[in-house]
């Protein structure tokens, strides 16, 4: 077994396909109309997929951006952390923090467009797979 797709709670589908996948580089691998406004939408984050499901309830609406309680919930990796760190920052990504050196590699704090926290992480060692 192995886990190969998380959801993620967001405001709008276009509005989270267009960030995960043009702001991020995540891969659009499906948009499938389920009938009443509902949607199958998931990207690829590189081996990682996403189910970016649009809130429908009221608690869901709630949850939009904050769905791990304020903490980092999703960690993504790059083998070019000051490249990727600036190409994001030009895109108009909010980073929390100056990068910083950790026993683990080089991380930064960044924010996604809807205020969930994710760690750009470029690894010591190989990342987990």
């Amino acid at each position: 077994m192995r886990l190969g797709t998380v959801a993620i709670v967001v405001r709008d589908y276009d509005e989270a396909i267009a960030f995960y996948s043009t702001v991020l580089g995540f891969e659009l691998i499906e948009d499938t109309p389920l009938g009443d406004g509902k949607r199958w939408v998931v990207v690829d984050g590189g081996g990682v997929r996403l189910l970016l499901a649009e809130a429908a309830s009221t608690e869901q609406k709630a949850r939009v951006g904050d769905q791990t309680g304020g903490r980092v919930g999703w960690f993504l990796h790059t083998e070019d952390f000051a490249g990727d760190h600036d190409r994001l920052r030009r895109a108009g990504v909010e980073f929390e923090e100056d990068p910083r050196e950790e026993a683990y590699g080089t991380v930064a704090v960044f924010r996604d467009v809807y205020g969930n926290r994710w760690d750009l992480v470029e690894s010591r060692r190989a990342p987990h797979r």
